[in-house]
């Protein structure tokens, strides 16, 4: 999984899983500068209430 396929996914249906969140945490520490943004993005994104956290089926 890379941070660019989980963003495209989680805007794609406006969900992101708990375990999705838990790998970027993971793994910040190994990510590029861009990278970093779309991290940044995602977590913009779950505040202003546009992703939610829950599961896909």
């Amino acid at each position: 999984m890379g941070i660019g396929t989980l963003f495209l996914t989680s805007i794609s249906t406006g969900i992101i899983t708990q375990e999705e969140l838990r790998w970027v945490t993971k793994n910040q520490l190994n990510f590029s500068r861009c990278e970093l943004a779309t991290a940044l993005r995602l977590g913009h994104l779950i505040d202003s209430g546009q992703l939610q956290l829950g599961c896909r089926v």
